[in-house]
């Protein structure tokens, strides 16, 4: 039977008369109903985000805090039963649930740190001649309401990056997470509530971004949007948003460099999980190999083994490795792009095909950058690997993209290593390592249509305030 979730909007747990289903991804079943928000509901939250505001934006340092540390110990409780949640409602294998369960704590708990050392500077006024017997310093306040809109691949972490450092830094919040997976923010909510979190300052509508998040972006009331998702959609955020402050996580098609040097057993294995854990439908997923063709041939062996061994299938059960896809229309697309690579000529050496909700990790070689699979993010359990001879070339090719989120290079050289942080158009460089490794204080984000400004709590934390100026003539 079904389970019926309430979610909460101005500090009451409420219902509404029309429900949305949640489906279990890998069965098809709808196993829960949340409350579907309307345009009026909406502002509902927006009008006790902005009433929460006046009152929380004064609440001091060390009570923030000690409301997010709260929040930590509360997520690591219930962790079993949001893990469990997790897999159901977004189709993550347990592992890499219980990952994000973990990670999301950590998140808090970065946070309740954070809170207490948001400070200003005292600045030399006369050191203009203009600024002569004058002192002065500047404050960080919070900007006001923030709306939150947030994806359904991490359903929990991605909203902890939005909501700790809202609360951190005394804002109030409108979440809107993924219709699919609103089930990880409703417990959220009511563990940030025991923590003691006031009435107002976290409200929580599911709904579509046509009504929910239209009203969300549009309103005067809300002085930040800080939105994870797809490209197109951060574009039309931009255009609706106004004269406000916007983060936007956007994709990518991750590539990483592996040259001779590197240990290609561990290297293999590393960019295998880094390929196809949570199918792949992850935005820094590896999706691009770039590999040295002195080592291409070994190192395509070793990752399509370890590839075809991926225990491949209901995301419940602990030894699971890759689990379904999202939706329907995810996995169609996709294996419609993997025919159509293979149709120009792309080998496909592992998995590409399709069973109930799930995609088999696929592995293309011989592909060409024009093609979808490459040039475009698959957000899908599917990698491409190339062989090249220089080191430049491979570069080149990793910055011919329209994203630039995070890439990867494997090797002990280190002019090399250098090399790559100077030359690669993209947000973080990870070295011996794949483009898919973050944690969650680092900053984090993208260059071109990969995004707009950076997360990680600190850095997220940054541009949800707003600087105060203080001048005192001394005269």
């Amino acid at each position: 039977m079904p389970k019926h979730y309430r979610t909460l909007v101005n500090g009451k747990w409420i219902e509404t008369g029309k429900g949305l289903e949640v489906k279990n991804k890998f069965s098809g079943e709808t196993f829960a109903y949340v409350p579907q928000a309307d345009e009026t509901l909406t502002n509902e939250a927006i009008d006790a985000a902005e009433a929460a505001f006046r009152l929380f934006r004064r609440m001091p340092a060390h009570k923030r805090s000690d409301i997010l540390e709260k929040t930590a110990q509360g997520i690591l409780e219930r962790a079993d039963e949001i893990a469990e949640i997790i897999c159901l409602e977004a189709g993550k294998a347990w592992k890499f649930s219980m990952n994000e369960v973990l990670r999301s704590a950590e998140t808090f708990k970065f946070a309740s740190e954070e809170a207490k050392h948001i400070h200003g500077e005292t600045i030399q006024v006369d050191a203009s001649k203009f600024g002569e017997n004058r002192m002065g310093y500047f404050l960080r306040e919070p900007v006001g309401v923030i709306g939150a809109i947030t994806p359904f691949n991490f359903p929990l972490n991605l909203v902890a990056h939005k909501v700790a450092p809202a609360i951190a830094t005394g804002n109030t919040v409108v979440l809107k997470p993924a219709s699919s997976t609103p089930l990880s923010s409703i417990i959220l909510a009511e563990i940030m509530e025991k923590a003691g979190l006031p009435a107002g300052v976290l409200n929580v509508v599911i709904g579509s971004g046509a009504t929910v998040g239209d009203t969300i972006v549009i309103s005067p009331k809300t002085k930040k949007i800080t939105f994870t998702g797809s490209p197109g959609v951060g574009d039309q955020i931009m255009r609706k948003a106004g004269i406000k402050k916007v983060t936007l996580e956007l994709g990518n098609n991750s590539a990483t460099i592996i040259e001779p040097d590197a240990d290609l057993e561990k290297t293999a294995a590393r960019c295998v999980v880094s390929a196809f854990s949570n199918s792949g439908q992850v935005c820094i997923s590896l999706q691009r190999i770039y590999v040295n063709s002195k080592c291409a041939d070994e190192f395509t062996k070793l990752f399509v083994e370890k590839t075809k061994a991926l225990k491949v299938g209901d995301p419940m059960d602990k030894a699971c490795d890759v689990g379904p896809m999202i939706d329907a229309k995810e996995l169609n697309r996709i294996d419609a792009w993997v025919k159509e690579a293979v149709a120009q000529g792309a080998v496909l050496a592992a998995g590409g095909r399709a069973e109930g909700m799930i995609y088999y990790p696929a592995v293309l070689t011989n592909v060409t950058e024009d093609m979808k699979v490459m040039c475009m993010e698959t957000f899908a359990p599917v990698v491409s690997i190339v062989a090249y001879d220089n080191f430049d070339d491979a570069l080149a090719k990793v910055n011919d993209s329209d994203f630039g989120l995070q890439a990867g290079i494997y090797t002990t050289d280190i002019n090399k290593a250098m090399k790559a942080v100077d030359e690669l158009d993209v947000g973080g460089v990870m070295i011996n390592d794949t483009s898919t490794f973050r944690v969650d204080h680092l900053p984090y984000g993208g260059n071109k249509l990969s995004g707009l400004g950076r997360e990680g709590v600190k850095f997220a934390m940054e541009d949800m305030m707003t600087i105060k100026m203080v001048m005192i003539n001394r005269n």
